[in-house]
């Protein structure tokens, strides 16, 4: 998998404004690059250092070097992703998202426990009794918080499918888990930690959030996936749709897919870098045996400024050094 980026057809960084903010980012920046195999995205988050993002680039480099493995199926069911606005319109983004499950997320910073359970009553008015609806705190909570939190989630939602990292570290997940009936899945835990495998070790979670991109790759987050034994969910770090395919790829691949698929994030974007964004209908994404293919004029439009598309160029040249 290991390429000179000399030997790289073509380098583009992008930077698309999200929606609204999440996770506190509101732009998102990303190197598109072209190899023998096709495209692929290189797009850690800003916060992360070069060592984190090492398997970022693994992922790009994967899909635009060697590609993927077959596909087990052609469509993936997907959750639509409610970031933490108003209940007004989280409602109105579920109702026209087409999808039957909805991710919410919650414990924003300065926001409220009352918003964060209307939101979430908001939801499940929107997909009515037979919708699946998890949440997703981002780590934010102790334990006692994160026991209190989600019951008045699970009431209000009439249901929890399950309760995303509620917890930063793997003792308090499974301390959350013992003594609650919601399933607990972990992500944070998996994909930003040295042993991924930690987790189910510990008992510390019902599911797995698992995701190409930080993982390193497609291959990689099916060893992972294999050797946790848990279900799996595979989730979106938020890519623009060549990097998003990969995800899909995952997904396509895994021989059981119990649970619908975080990949309904394009929609978190204000625009893409392809000219047919992979948007779900009828609440599915199909699985592509190639990245798509940036539009020119799409890659143009969202071309940033010389000096952050500097900076970008040298973190990409850094990681690559890494890897070597």
């Amino acid at each position: 998998m290991d390429i000179d980026l000399g030997e790289l057809d073509a380098v583009r960084v992008y930077a698309l404004p999200m929606r609204n903010r999440f996770r506190g980012v509101t732009v998102r920046r990303g190197v598109l690059l072209s190899g023998p195999g096709g495209w692929g995205d290189f797009c850690p988050f800003e916060d992360y250092g070069d060592a984190a993002a090492a398997p970022w680039l693994r992922t790009a480099l994967e899909s635009c070097s060697v590609g993927w493995p077959r596909p087990v199926r052609e469509r993936i069911p997907v959750n639509c992703t409610v970031p933490a606005v108003p209940a007004e319109k989280a409602q109105r983004i579920v109702s026209g998202s087409g999808c039957s499950t909805a991710k919410v997320k919650v414990a924003e910073t300065g926001q409220s426990p009352g918003e964060d359970q209307e939101r979430v009553a908001a939801v499940r008015d929107a997909l009515g009794p037979g919708g699946a609806i998890r949440i997703d705190a981002n780590a934010a909570w102790d334990v006692d918080t994160a026991v209190a939190r989600i019951k008045e989630l699970d009431r209000a939602a009439d249901g929890l499918e399950y309760a995303e990292q509620p917890c930063p570290n793997i003792d308090d997940l499974a301390e959350v888990r013992r003594r609650l009936d919601v399933r607990i899945a972990a992500d944070e835990s998996i994909r930003r930690a040295e042993d991924p495998l930690k987790v189910a070790v510990a008992g510390a979670a019902d599911v797995a959030i698992i995701k190409a991109t930080p993982l390193g790759g497609v291959r990689r987050a099916l060893e992972v996936a294999e050797a946790s034994g848990l279900p799996c969910v595979v989730s979106s770090a938020v890519e623009s749709s060549v990097g998003l395919a990969a995800q899909l790829a995952l997904a396509g691949a895994l021989p059981e897919l119990p649970f619908a698929c975080g990949l309904g994030t394009i929609a978190l974007l204000e625009g893409d870098v392809v000219a047919e964004p992979l948007l779900p209908v009828d609440g599915h994404l199909p699985v592509l045996t190639k990245p798509p293919v940036p539009d020119p004029a799409k890659v143009a439009a969202a071309t940033p400024p010389a000096d952050v598309q500097r900076a970008w160029i040298d973190r990409l040249i850094r990681v690559n050094e890494l890897l070597d």
